[in-house]
């Protein structure tokens, strides 16, 4: 079996973290972002523009892959 692990003992410093704790800075936890409120025009318009990209991608369907060879073509079906 192996050796039994003192839990009293200190643990050992790492020289370079040590050195180097000075440039470290502290974050914050949470970020707090607030988006600023936009004039009633903008908002109105971006609203519509998400409103026909919705419809659009609702609506679309993409074209069936062109084969250039027949050959691959004959393969793919």
């Amino acid at each position: 079996m192996g050796k039994k692990k003192n839990k009293n003992k200190a643990k050992r410093v790492n020289p370079k973290r040590e050195r180097y704790t000075k440039f470290r800075k502290e974050k914050p936890t949470n970020m707090t972002v607030a988006m600023p409120d936009l004039p009633e025009e903008i908002v109105q318009t971006r609203r519509q523009d998400e409103q026909r990209i919705s419809d659009f991608w609702r609506s679309y369907r993409r074209p069936p892959q062109r084969f250039i060879r027949e050959r691959d073509a004959k393969a793919k079906r």
